[in-house]
């Protein structure tokens, strides 16, 4: 594993109190939030960067551009999780972008990543670590039992079809050891650990367990496994059981033909707030995996989260990603705002958050906040987020 060069600059503590949409004085987190930082992925015109939010100073920040990605390119389709006091950067698809006549982005597909980049939260130091065994991008990912699990994606830039491989990265190692296969090729898959098991839910998926029908005319009469798709395996999730080594299905634990944006893991329970084609459904749902049904949220409808905050009307959300501080949903969203009368915008980052824990009557579960930018948020309209977020809580 090698150091690389990039922003050396640490995450501060959190002894800034921030402000808050209520008006109550405390910051984004909280009380009890500690050192906690939220990172995810963006693109600012042709470059990848890793941005932080920090909910006990609500403030956010850059903390610079991801090593390794050419000039004039981004990187698409890859996975941040964190692990102890670190960020991984995994995988993904790498693409050339140029801006044509009109003033608009065009990305051009270059080619698949197995790179894996540890962003150390602490020290504010890149270094690289071994790669996938398996180049790949759009797959479920998540840490599992202290190491990170990868399952599924693409691993063609040709042709829409998954792959059934699946992988764990040992960070005490610095190795990736293979998984045993699912028994469904799977992308845009979305990956989650609850009750110490590695779910792989939903997705575009095919099955591979229908025999082709024989050719008469063909001499050698083997059985070829052909992939087979249909509602039944995109509604479903395998969930690998780290003790016994094994792939289980869930039959219908999505339940819809659109795969998810994300599920996280709260206090023993499962949420989701929408799915690839409208990451913001109007409404928090949680899972019941007794019954295998999602079901919305008390308190947590709110058709339209730019109602928390002061926008004008003509905003429009850019982005938006979830991601766990203890008992609270911290949803980072991007709105494009008129700039001026030439027809230019910008791009104001909010954060909003909804603790599952809250008692109806005794406290509003819905909060909103502005971060305070630091020098280098200045955001205009061209921000783009290319990764769900994740938090990374630093010991004292």
């Amino acid at each position: 594993m090698g150091s690389l060069d990039g922003d050396a600059a640490t995450s501060p503590s959190f002894s800034s109190t921030g402000s808050s949409g209520d008006g109550d004085g405390n910051g984004g987190g909280g009380g009890g939030v500690g050192r906690v930082g939220i990172y995810a992925c963006f693109a600012h015109g042709g470059s990848n960067s890793l941005e932080c939010y920090e909910p006990g100073a609500n403030t956010w920040r850059r903390v610079g551009e991801l090593p390794g990605v050419p000039d004039g390119h981004v990187l698409k389709g890859f996975a941040v999780v964190a692990l102890g006091e670190h960020v991984y950067v995994i995988g993904g698809r790498l693409c050339r972008r140029e801006r044509d006549a009109g003033g608009e982005d065009r990305d051009t597909d270059v080619g698949m990543r197995a790179d894996v980049l540890r962003y150390d939260a602490r020290r504010g130091a890149w270094e690289r670590c071994a790669p996938l065994l398996v180049p790949r991008f759009d797959f479920a990912c998540a840490p599992c039992g202290g190491r990170i699990c990868v399952a599924g994606g693409q691993c063609s830039l040709s042709g829409a079809r998954g792959t059934a491989a699946a992988e764990v990265y040992d960070a005490d190692k610095g190795r990736w050891s293979p998984l045993p296969d699912m028994s469904t090729l799977r992308y845009k898959c979305v990956g989650v650990t609850w009750h110490g098991r590695f779910h792989v839910v939903g997705g575009f998926a095919e099955s591979t367990s229908s025999p082709a029908a024989v050719d008469e005319a063909t001499p050698a009469r083997a059985t070829v496994l052909l992939p087979q798709s249909s509602a039944l395996e995109r509604s479903s999730a395998e969930v690998f059981d780290c003790s016994r080594g094994v792939w289980e299905i869930i039959p219908g634990m999505w339940q819809l033909d659109v795969p998810p944006n994300q599920i996280v893991a709260v206090a023993g329970r499962l949420f989701s707030s929408g799915d690839c084609l409208n990451s913001w459904k109007g409404h928090v749902e949680v899972y019941d995996g007794e019954l295998n049904i999602w079901s919305i949220m008390d308190h947590s409808a709110l058709p339209d989260m730019s109602l928390l905050a002061t926008l004008p009307p003509s905003a429009q959300r850019r982005y938006h990603t979830m991601a766990v501080v203890d008992t609270q949903l911290y949803f980072l969203a991007g709105y494009q705002v008129a700039a001026g009368g030439d027809g230019s915008f910008r791009t104001v980052s909010l954060v909003h958050s909804f603790d599952t824990s809250a008692t109806p009557g005794l406290m509003p579960p819905w909060r909103s906040f502005q971060p305070t930018m630091d020098q280098d948020g200045v955001e205009d309209g061209s921000k783009e987020l290319f990764s769900q977020c994740c938090s990374v809580q630093l010991s004292s």
